[in-house]
């Protein structure tokens, strides 16, 4: 069974997709930007504000499927510069415990919104 997960605490998708499917145990977090809830914008502050409320997205995300950050298994974070590699990285490190999750860190050209950074997680449900 497949089950669609939707929150008001997390910014609205700009597409046809949802922000979470739960299926087979896991819950399958789409890529998520740092878009502010109220305004549907990207935060401003650069590349430590967007991985910020990013997460803040995700973590709303999960705890609506009924799972949290702590139950992260794999992560894919997109980023257009690299070079904010390290400040990314020092946000991202604040939201997992002990256990983070296996996580892969790509460059990509561009991002929908004008946006920074997407990341998509894979928790268990």
């Amino acid at each position: 069974m497949i089950q669609a997960v939707q929150t008001p605490e997390a910014a609205a998708p700009i597409g046809p997709y949802s922000q979470a499917i739960i299926a087979n145990g896991f819950v399958f977090v789409a890529g998520e930007k740092g878009l502010d809830v109220r305004t549907g914008k990207i935060v401003p502050g650069g590349i430590a504000a967007e991985t910020r409320q990013t997460l803040q997205n995700i973590k709303h995300i999960l705890e609506a499927a009924g799972s949290s950050l702590d139950k992260a298994v794999q992560s894919f974070v997109y980023m257009t510069d690299l070079s904010e590699f390290a400040a990314m990285n020092a946000v991202y490190a604040e939201f997992f415990g002990a256990t983070p999750p296996g996580r892969t860190t790509v460059q990509v050209v561009a991002l929908p919104a004008g946006a920074r950074i997407e990341i998509t997680i894979t928790a268990l449900a």
